[in-house]
C-alpha cells in the first residue's frame, strides 16, 4: 500500500495537509482520505487520442501525427510536451490518463511553448472506481507564444484529486486555461498563473456541476508580474443534493506591474436546499495604476424566471432546465464558434443529463 513517501510532487508532496490548519485548506475536510489504503501505480506516459472505452470520456479527440517541431516524451516520470519556436500545431493535442481503481497516481504533465508557437492542449483525467490522484501540472509560454489548455477532470465519484497547476506566461503571450471539474468524491486543486512579460494575456474558465455528497474545491491566482499585462478568470458551477464547492480566487499585482487589467468572477447556482457554494475573491495589490475587479455570486433559480416560462407553457421541469442552460451558456459563449465551443457545450450538456436525471 501507498504511503506519501511515494508522493514526490502535486499538493501532497509536502505531506498530508490538516483540515483548517493550512492556508487554502480551510473549506476542505480531507480526515476520511487514507492513503495507505491505495496501491501506488507506477508512472507512464500520458496516452494520445481518445482513450477506452470512449463511452467513459468527456470528450472524443482522434490521435493526431505531430508535425515537425512538436513532441511528447516521457522523461523523469513526466509527460512533456514541446512545441519549438514559430510552430504552429494545427489540431488539438489529446492527452488522456486513466486511473484504475485502488490506486494511487502521481500524473505530471509539462507543457512548453517556445517563442511564437501555438498549440492546443487537451487533457482529460479519468478513473475506474475509488483511485487517489495527484496532479502536477506546469505550462510554460515563451514570448509572443499561443496555448489553448483544456484539462477536464471525470474521474468516478468515489475518488480523490490533489493539483497543483501552475503557468508561466512570457511576454506578448497568450494562454486560454479551460477547467472542467465533475469528478472525485473530493480534494483540492490550485490554479496559479504568472504573467511575466508586458503584453502577456490569460484567461481563465472554469466549470463544475456536482450531485451526491461531491466536494470540489478550486484555489486559483492571477499574478501580474510585469506592466501590461492582463488577465480574466470566470468560474460557474451548478449543484444539487448535498454536494459542495468551493473557489478562493486572487489576483495579485506586484510592484512595478503598472497599466494592470484584471478580473475575476465566481458564480454558483444551487439547485437544492442542500448545497452549499463558497466564493471568495481576493486582491493584493502593490501598484498604484492599476484596473482589479471581481465578483462573485451564489443563488437559486430564479422563480420569476420559472413563472414566466411555465406561463407561457413550459413544464417546469423543462422551464428550470432552461434556466440552468443559459446560466451555463455565458460560460461557453466566452469561446469563438467553431469545434472548442461544441465539445465543450456537449460536455456540459452531458454532465447535466446525469446529475439532473
Amino acid at each position: 500500500m501507498a504511503e506519501l513517501t511515494a508522493v514526490a510532487a502535486g499538493p501532497l508532496a509536502g505531506g498530508l495537509p490538516t483540515f483548517k490548519g493550512r492556508p487554502g485548506w480551510e473549506f476542505t475536510d480531507i480526515s476520511a482520505l487514507d492513503v495507505s489504503a491505495y496501491e501506488l501505480m507506477p508512472a507512464a506516459p500520458a496516452a494520445l487520442g481518445t482513450p477506452t472505452p470512449s463511452g467513459s470520456s468527456l470528450w472524443e479527440l482522434p490521435a493526431s501525427e505531430l508535425p515537425d517541431g512538436v513532441s511528447v516524451r516521457f522523461e523523469d516520470e513526466t509527460t512533456v510536451v514541446s512545441v519549438g519556436a514559430g510552430t504552429v500545431l494545427a489540431a488539438p493535442l489529446a492527452l488522456n490518463v486513466i486511473v484504475p481503481e485502488g490506486r494511487l497516481y502521481n500524473q505530471r504533465t509539462r507543457v512548453v511553448l517556445e517563442e511564437g508557437a501555438q498549440a492546443e492542449v487537451w487533457e482529460q483525467l479519468l478513473s475506474d472506481g475509488d483511485c487517489l490522484l495527484n496532479l502536477s501540472t506546469e505550462l510554460v509560454l515563451g514570448d509572443g507564444a499561443s496555448l489553448r489548455y483544456v484539462c477536464g477532470q471525470g474521474l468516478a465519484e468515489q475518488a480523490w484529486i490533489f493539483g497543483a497547476q501552475h503557468a508561466t506566461v512570457g511576454r506578448d503571450a497568450r494562454l486560454d486555461w479551460v477547467a472542467l471539474g465533475f469528478g472525485s468524491r473530493s480534494g483540492h486543486v490550485l490554479m496559479q498563473t504568472r504573467l511575466t512579460g508586458e503584453g502577456a494575456e490569460a484567461r481563465v474558465t472554469g466549470a463544475y456541476a456536482t450531485h451526491g455528497g461531491q466536494h470540489i474545491d478550486f484555489d486559483t491566482t492571477q499574478e501580474h508580474a510585469a506592466a501590461n499585462t492582463t488577465s480574466d478568470l470566470a468560474f460557474r458551477g451548478v449543484l444539487t443534493d448535498r454536494s459542495s464547492a468551493v473557489w478562493k480566487g486572487n489576483i495579485i499585482v506586484d510592484p512595478g506591474a503598472q497599466k494592470t487589467d484584471a478580473f475575476q468572477d465566481s458564480r454558483n447556482l444551487l439547485l437544492s436546499k442542500r448545497a452549499h457554494a463558497d466564493s471568495i475573491p481576493g486582491l493584493e495589490i502593490q501598484a498604484n495604476d492599476v484596473r482589479c475587479t471581481h465578483a462573485a455570486a451564489v443563488a437559486q433559480v430564479d422563480p420569476e424566471q420559472l413563472f414566466y416560462l411555465r406561463a407561457h407553457g413550459m413544464p417546469e421541469a423543462d422551464a428550470k432546465r432552461l434556466v440552468i442552460e443559459g446560466f451555463l451558456a455565458a460560460l461557453v459563449e466566452r469561446f469563438e464558434p467553431g469545434p472548442v465551443r461544441e465539445i465543450l457545450g456537449a460536455a456540459l450538456e452531458r454532465r447535466l443529463q446525469l446529475i439532473l436525471g
